[in-house]
């Protein structure tokens, strides 16, 4: 793990902006984070050390100028608190944080070009991030990459991993794509996933699961009251 050693005199969370204020490309740089989000809000709902943040700035001292954040569209916190009450977090100040930086960063790559594979992944790199998820549904012929590509940070290089869903042990999930239904949406979205690279679903998915089972024991029961009765038993 990097040894983060912030300067002196870091600027406190009040004097820092929100964010950059800039409009994302595509809704679905909010959208894909978010059911990540949401996934874990279920998986996790019992932990309190960790924070997901969808796009975040990432306050931190690694670069040229504290004020000026970096800006994934989302991270992946360990060791922290959850929420911060009363408002929650305006934006993810590394020393503000105990000195913990995010141990996974994703970015969805849109129209316009952010340096996904080189300034950014050169930053993550020097801020300690060790998962990178670079995702790339619509324009890896352009960039002529791949349209999944995760990175691991191994002696300060990001080297690409193998393999999908992608086991990430540190974190204890794996990540992936898989077409399923968010938001009434039925698409390619990126998954968490167990150690048997078993998919964690969606809430929409995992109503329609309970759903189903309630209808099956409905069924099952009302078998039992017909064989009842034409036994000559009152079910009730």
């Amino acid at each position: 793990m990097v040894s983060y050693n912030p300067p002196q005199n870091l600027p406190p969370i009040e004097e820092l902006p929100d964010s950059d204020d800039r409009p994302v490309d595509n809704e679905l740089q909010i959208i894909v984070p978010t059911l990540l989000r949401v996934i874990l809000n279920w998986l996790w709902a019992e932990r309190n050390d960790w924070f997901f943040g969808v796009n975040m700035g990432i306050f931190h001292a690694t670069g040229e100028n504290p004020r000026i954040p970096i800006i994934p569209d989302a991270l992946l916190s360990l060791g922290v608190e959850r929420t911060i009450q009363p408002f929650g977090r305006p934006s993810y100040i590394v020393w503000c944080e105990n000195g913990i930086v995010p141990i996974f960063v994703l970015e969805y790559v849109s129209r316009t070009y952010g340096g996904e594979y080189d300034k950014k992944m050169d930053d993550y790199a020097r801020l300690g991030v060790l998962y990178y998820l670079i995702y790339n549904p619509q324009y890896h012929a352009r960039d002529r990459h791949e349209s999944f590509e995760l990175y691991r940070l191994v002696e300060g290089e990001y080297v690409p991993q193998e393999g999908e869903p992608c086991w990430m042990p540190e974190i204890g999930l794996g990540i992936g794509r898989e077409v399923g239904i968010y938001a009434n949406w039925e698409r390619e979205w990126l998954y968490w996933y167990d150690q048997n690279g078993q998919r964690l679903l969606s809430p929409e998915e995992r109503f329609e699961e309970e759903r189903e089972r309630a209808e099956l024991e409905r069924q099952r029961a009302e078998r039992l009251a017909e064989q009842l009765r034409s036994l000559g038993i009152d079910p009730e």
